[in-house]
C-alpha cells in the first residue's frame, strides 16, 4: 500500500509539472451540474421517479450506440468542454467510481470526476428523492478529496486541484419547479415577482456558498455556464397553442443570469487566486434561434425523439417517435435537452469562440491561466 502511496503521489507531480508545462489543457476537471452536464450519475441513484436516459434513444449516436445515462443523442457538453481540455471525454461518474476506491482515487487524479446529476437544483428541495442536489454533489467532491490527499498528499493535490478546471451550471431545475408551483397557484403578478425575489436569495446564497466552500477545498478555476432560454425548451413550448416561447420563464432565466455575473463579480476579489469565465448559453440560444440556418438547423422548436406535438408531450422512450430529418439539424434532442451537434457547438463558442459569449476570460484562455 505504501508504494501506492508513492506511485500515486508522484504520478500527481507529473501531470501538475505537465499542465505547467506541455500539456495545453489542465490536469483533471470536475464537473458539477444538472442534466446538461451529467454522464451517468442518476444510473446508479435508487428510486423508480429517478431522472434517468438509460434507455433507447438516448445515445442512438454514442460509440457502440450505448444509453450512456446522457441526455442526449450522443456526447454531451460536458464531453465537448473536456475534449476541448484536452481529455478524451467527460470524467466519468462519481456513482460509478465510489464502489471502488482505487479506481475513484485514480481518475480523480487523472481524468477528474462528474459529480452531476439531470433534476440537481441548488435547492435540496428541487425534485428531492430523484436527484444529487448541490449539496450533496459538494458532499461527494469532499469525500474524494479526502482520499486524494490520502493517497497523494496535500502538496500534489492542492497543485492538482489549483491548476483543474471546475465545470458548474446550476438552477435550471429550481426554475422550472417554481414556474410550475406558480402556474398553478394562481398568484398575482405583484406577488409572484415578490416570491421570485424570494427565491432569488436563497438560490445566490447557497450558490455564493457552494462557490466559496469548493474554494476553501482547493478549487481556483471555475468554467460557470449560465442559464440559457429555458421558455423555448419544446417541453414549454408545446404548453402553448401557438407553440411560443414563455416570456415569463425567459424573463426569469435572464434575472437568474444577471444575478450570477454579479455575484461572480463580487465573489474573485474576496477570493485570492480565484479566476473564472462565465458562459453565456442565454446569449448564444438567442443568437442561434435568430438565424438557425447559419447553423445549419432546420428545426429550434421540437424535439428529436418523443410523442405528440413537437415530439414535446412525453419523454424519450424506446417507442417513441425520432425526427425524420437529420438530427445534426435539430437543436433539441429530446423535451428539454440539446441534442449532440448543439452541445457541440456550445462548447465550441465557450472554449474560444466570439468573446460576447464568455467573460471576462474564455474556457481556453481560464484553462491556460496561472
Amino acid at each position: 500500500m505504501q508504494g501506492l502511496v508513492v506511485c500515486l503521489a508522484l504520478s500527481v507531480q507529473v501531470l501538475v509539472a505537465e499542465a505547467a508545462g506541455l500539456r495545453r489543457g489542465p490536469p483533471a476537471m470536475y464537473v458539477l451540474g444538472d442534466s446538461i452536464l451529467d454522464v451517468g450519475n442518476n444510473n446508479y441513484l435508487p428510486g423508480a421517479d429517478v431522472f434517468r436516459a438509460n434507455r433507447p434513444y438516448y445515445g442512438i449516436d454514442f460509440p457502440g450506440r450505448i444509453p450512456t445515462g446522457r441526455f442526449s443523442n450522443g456526447f454531451n457538453t460536458a464531453d465537448y468542454i473536456a475534449k476541448s481540455m484536452g481529455l478524451v471525454r467527460s470524467p466519468p461518474p462519481y456513482l460509478s467510481l465510489a464502489p471502488n476506491n482505487l479506481s475513484l482515487v485514480l481518475a480523480a487524479l487523472t481524468t477528474g470526476v462528474s459529480y452531476a446529476s439531470a433534476g440537481a437544483g441548488i435547492l435540496d428541495s428541487t425534485n428531492s428523492g430523484k436527484c444529487i442536489p448541490l449539496s450533496r454533489q459538494l458532499e461527494y467532491f469532499n469525500a474524494t478529496r479526502a482520499k486524494m490527499l490520502a493517497a497523494a498528499g496535500s502538496p500534489a493535490v492542492t497543485a492538482l486541484l489549483s491548476k483543474s478546471i471546475f465545470l458548474v451550471t446550476f438552477g435550471s431545475n429550481d426554475l422550472f419547479v417554481f414556474a410550475a408551483a406558480e402556474q398553478a397557484s394562481n398568484r398575482s403578478e405583484a406577488e409572484q415577482q415578490s416570491d421570485a425575489a424570494t427565491l432569488f436569495a436563497d438560490l445566490f446564497s447557497k450558490y455564493s456558498a457552494a462557490i466559496t466552500e469548493l474554494y476553501a477545498m482547493g478549487a481556483r478555476k471555475f468554467a460557470i455556464i449560465n442559464l440559457g432560454v429555458l421558455g423555448c425548451v419544446p417541453a414549454v413550448r408545446v404548453l402553448d397553442a401557438a407553440e411560443s416561447c414563455s416570456a415569463g420563464l425567459n424573463q426569469l432565466a435572464a434575472g437568474f443570469d444577471d444575478a450570477l455575473r454579479s455575484l461572480l463579480a463580487g465573489l474573485a476579489p474576496r477570493l485570492p487566486g480565484m479566476v473564472y469565465s462565465l458562459a453565456d448559453s442565454f446569449g448564444l440560444t438567442q443568437d442561434t434561434f435568430a438565424d438557425p440556418e447559419a447553423s445549419g438547423y432546420t428545426d429550434i422548436a421540437g424535439a428529436c425523439c418523443g410523442s405528440g406535438r413537437l415530439l414535446a408531450e412525453a419523454d424519450c422512450m424506446p417507442n417513441s417517435t425520432l425526427c425524420a430529418a437529420d438530427r445534426d439539424q435539430h437543436v433539441f434532442w429530446d423535451r428539454y435537452h440539446p441534442s449532440q451537434r448543439a452541445s457541440l457547438l456550445t462548447a465550441q463558442a465557450f472554449y474560444d469562440g466570439p468573446p460576447k459569449y464568455t467573460e471576462p476570460i474564455n474556457f481556453m484562455q481560464l484553462a491556460q491561466s496561472t
